[in-house]
Formats: C-alpha cells, structure tokens, sequence
C-alpha cells in the first residue's frame, strides 16, 4: 500500500523550543541526577555527594567567626549544613514511539495511506532532530515490532511500505508490546524522554486474557498513565462512524485526543512537543 502525502511538520513557538533550536543534535534538556551534565546551579544538600564547591564556601563564609574552634584545626571552617550540590542538565534524545492499529477497521486505503504519509512525515522530522523512533502495529491476533527504536529513516520507510493489513483488532497486545517497550527503553536509556503515539479508532475485539477486549485495552492504558508514560491518541475513525472509543482510551491513559484531519493539518507535531515538552518541567 502506497504511502500518503508527507508534509512538513509545523515547529513550536516557544521559549524552549527556541533554546533547544540552538543546538543542533539531541536538543531536549533534562535534569539528571548524574554526575554528569553541564552544571547550571546548585541547591542545598544534606550530604557532600557532587558538592558545588562555590556555592558550599559562599554559604559557609558568613559563619566563619562562629566557628572559632574548628577553624583551629583548618583555615575555612565548612559545616554539612552549608552543602551545595550541582545542578546538571544534559541534553536527552526524545524516543516517539508509533503504534498502529492494522486491522480492518482500519484497512480503508485512503486512511492508511494518509496515516502512513503523517507517520513518515514525524519520523523524517524527528530523525533531523536527532530523535529515536519506532513502530508498532497490531491487527489479527498480535502486536508486532516492525521497527524497533532507532534513528534510521530508511528503516523507518521500509517498515511503513510492509505494514500488515487486516484481520480483527488485538488492542490490549498492541498497547502491551508499547508498554514493555518503553520500559525497556527508559533502563536502557535511562534520560531519554518518551512519548507514545497510538493511531486508532479504539477499538479492540481481541483479548489476551479472560477480559473484554475493550476493558483489557483500558486495564493496559491505565498502567501506562501510572508510569506517566506520556502519550497522544490519533482518532482514526471518520466523524461520521465515530463512537467515542478513541476519546475514552485517551482518557484511561491521561492523554491528549486528536483526529486525523487534525493531523493532516499539521496540527499533531505541536501536540507532541507540548508533550515533550511538559515531561521536563
């Protein structure tokens, strides 16, 4: 099946995003508690574990006078009480990952050639960004991983020309595979940050356990939003079949709801960034 029509995604206007278009390469910024990072600040600390040593001294220097008999044994008394730690950020590659719904409630070829030219679109951005990207698609009676994270962009076309099409709607083992994806992702690359992006109309008729399909989908959504894994829905049914499925799954995972005209009219990357972004405050 042909891809659609790509487009090119409409960047933020935003304080943070103008700071992160500075730099080239891996431009989201993320606090890290490592000993490692461009120090920025420091903040007081209970123990000397990466101690600010300017900030330390500054804080201890107006206690000196008080601190007559330690200072007896060294020049400048310093105190737990006046620890410092450093501050870090460091610049953290952002992984979107893609999941499709492939089954036949989403076989309509315009839809799904449309889906993949916005797919594709995101991925061509986010590989000039620097980002990581993958892909998932569930339709019969499974998830498949047809492209595991990574920052190829002919990869990423390869995997969108042989997307599967057809059978019924295994939701509950696509937002499964998603799930365990991004978590093996977030120990493997502890300072990346995450979203999920899941194309769908919503719903499921394939269960993995004794659930109903659509209860076992919300039961993996919920597990998601309570790893604050964050994510966006695009709504691919059309407005005139349009039951609200997509909408209540974007409510169990605490996400953002949008269609595909929204999409089309390059409106989704704004989405995702504000999501990017808001992972960072």
């Amino acid at each position: 099946m042909k891809t659609g029509e790509t487009f090119q995604p409409r960047r933020l206007d935003t304080p943070l995003d103008k700071m992160m278009r500075q730099h080239g390469g891996r431009r989201s910024r993320t606090h890290t508690d490592r000993k490692r990072g461009r120090y920025i600040q420091a903040r007081p600390s209970d123990n000397a574990t990466d101690l600010a040593f300017d900030a330390t001294l500054r804080a201890a220097a107006p206690h000196q006078k008080r601190r007559v008999e330690q200072r007896k044994q060294v020049a400048f008394a310093v105190q737990p009480m006046d620890y410092h730690r450093k501050v870090r950020v460091r610049r953290a590659a952002n992984l979107v990952l893609f999941l499709v719904d492939a089954s036949w409630s989403m076989a309509v070829a315009e839809r799904m050639s449309a889906t993949k030219g916005a797919i594709l679109s995101l991925l061509t951005d986010a590989y000039q960004r620097r980002d990581r990207v993958g892909l998932i698609v569930f339709n019969k009676d499974r998830a498949t991983l047809v492209l595991p994270p990574t920052n190829s962009v002919y990869l990423a076309q390869r995997a969108l020309a042989d997307i599967p099409v057809g059978g019924k709607t295994p939701l509950p083992a696509g937002l499964k595979m998603a799930y365990e994806v991004l978590k093996r992702e977030s120990i493997l690359h502890p300072d990346v940050q995450p979203l999920l992006i899941i194309l769908t109309d919503g719903a499921g008729n394939v269960a993995i356990g004794d659930l109903p399909p659509q209860e076992e989908g919300y039961r993996f959504a919920e597990q998601i939003a309570y790893d604050n894994l964050r994510s966006v829905v695009i709504n691919m049914e059309h407005a005139a079949f349009d039951q609200g499925l997509a909408q209540t799954l974007a409510d169990h995972l605490k996400a953002p709801c949008y269609s595909l005209t929204e999409l089309k009219a390059e409106n989704l990357y704004d989405a995702v960034k504000k999501e990017m972004n808001a992972s960072i405050k």
